[in-house]
């Protein structure tokens, strides 16, 4: 598949990577030259010009673009490349750079595809690194919302129940399923909770904690660090 990266700062070239990491081809837009330059020197597919400048964008011929990626630190710039994105046919991400654009951006831009917010992935990571093995955070859905991954310790009260005796705080809810070094799959109600099993909640920010305490253990030691996304 063919994407177009607008913005060769870190985001864009991290993105830029992960694509052709997996056999996809990258062009990163960027209107800094001494950042082409540079990027160009280390075998990047890179053109010099602006997201929000028409010509530009469609000198990269989008209508043969799978999807373009708004990913500069210019929120205006990454709204204009979207819709230009868009017209053309091409699924289209945008970056913001807070909390109130990313709430904005999803609920009147019907022509964007995905909002995201890199820093809150990062704080994710963050997260991830201080909680340990048996809880990593998986996604902020909204600013008090987060889907979690919680898996069960020796010290789990839940160990030896099956799902139909989970009882989790009204502000959670299961979503998926895993025994452990398997698959995540749909719940279902006759499973047996054991060491290693893995459950993905979501859950309001408040209830976490009693969620963490029903599933891992009031005391329960991480054994390792988690990933980090």
């Amino acid at each position: 598949m063919r994407f177009v990266i607008v913005g060769g700062g870190r985001v864009g070239t991290r993105t830029a990577r992960v694509l052709e990491a997996e056999d996809h081809d990258a062009t990163i837009l960027e209107r800094r030259p001494e950042q082409v330059d540079k990027l160009r020197k280390e075998g990047f597919d890179i053109v010099q010009g602006d997201g929000s400048t028409e010509e530009d964008l469609l000198g990269l011929d989008l209508e043969n673009a799978d999807g373009v990626a708004a990913l500069t630190g210019d929120v205006t710039v990454n709204i204009i490349t979207c819709l230009i994105a868009k017209a053309n046919g091409c699924r289209t991400v945008l970056r913001v750079d807070n909390d109130k654009y990313e709430t904005l951006c999803r609920k009147y831009g019907s022509e964007i595809d995905m909002v995201i917010y890199p820093e809150r992935l990062g704080a994710i990571a963050a997260k991830n690194a201080l909680l340990g093995g048996n809880i990593r955070a998986i996604a902020d859905i909204a600013k008090e919302i987060q889907l979690t991954e919680f898996t069960v310790t020796e010290e789990s009260p839940m160990r030896g129940y099956t799902l139909s005796e989970l009882e989790l705080p009204a502000n959670a809810q299961l979503l998926g399923f895993g025994k452990a070094d398997e698959s995540i799959d749909l719940p279902t109600e006759d499973e047996s909770l054991e060491l290693g099993d893995r459950l993905i909640v979501i859950a309001d920010f408040e209830v976490l904690g009693d969620v963490r305490r029903i599933i891992v253990g009031e005391n329960a030691t991480p054994s390792s660090p988690a990933p980090v996304a």
